[in-house]
């Protein structure tokens, strides 16, 4: 099997991914198989998240993009979304704790007045306080959706009043600082991409894996990566 240090000096032969976005699914049914709370699902997943962004550091990509909660989300049961939301009030202040051991910076893209006064003001202070590590960078999507991501771009241009072409309107999405992905890793074996960057994923590689998010492992992000080195992108061309 090939070793994550091996995959690291293969890599560096060919081009590395600039970005990478990750679809975190299947916290809960891999919780369910373990005979466990749904809750405890995510708070796995969160594991997870923090042990993949080291990943992401350790292999110098510059950029990686989670979707941490969509607008749709926000559907589901209330006690659901209020155990996520004391999860990402835990991740935000582990983050400004330890940033300096993790010296990645973190962006947060989506809607953020959607969240509490106080979530808010934790997303904007890790933003700022982080904004000195810029070898990597951990984009988090919360209250993010690829629709609503388009239509505020468009109703930004028309208050704007110009005319706009691709370059220009890209400018406009919440994403407008981020490279778009070169690939996207889906777990949990769904094969779509649920309204997750649907701009800028015109031309990611995709990859699905049957493995739940709360399983994903180091040899199968290697693996990935692997991968994702022998493909032949073209853009179009």
């Amino acid at each position: 099997m090939m070793t994550f240090q091996c995959c690291i000096r293969s890599m560096e032969k060919e081009n590395l991914p600039q970005c990478v976005g990750f679809i975190m699914d299947g916290n809960r049914r891999w919780a369910k198989e373990q005979n466990l709370e749904t809750l405890a699902g995510h708070t796995a997943g969160l594991d997870v998240f923090y042990e993949v962004s080291s990943w992401i550091k350790e292999m110098n990509i510059p950029h990686a993009v989670f979707y941490a909660f969509s607008t749709e989300n926000w559907l589901r049961k209330k006690v659901e979304v209020d155990y996520l939301m004391q999860l990402f009030k835990l991740f935000l202040e582990r983050m400004l704790a330890e940033i300096r051991q993790y010296q990645v910076r973190v962006r947060i893209i989506g809607r953020q007045n959607d969240f509490s006064v106080e979530l808010q003001d934790l997303m904007q202070k890790l933003e700022t306080e982080s904004v000195e590590y810029t070898a990597t960078t951990i984009w988090v999507a919360l209250s993010y959706g690829g629709r609503a991501e388009i239509v505020s771009a468009c109703n930004e241009a028309i208050k704007n009043g110009v005319p706009v072409d691709e370059e220009s309107f890209s400018k406009l999405l919440f994403t407008n600082e981020m490279p778009d992905p070169d690939l996207i890793i889906r777990t949990s074996g769904e094969q779509r991409l649920s309204n997750f960057l649907p701009w800028q994923s015109i031309y990611s590689e995709l990859f699905f894996t049957p493995t739940y998010w709360p399983a994903f492992t180091k040899e199968e992000f290697t693996r990935i990566l692997a991968q994702y080195g022998d493909r032949q992108r073209r853009h179009g061309g």
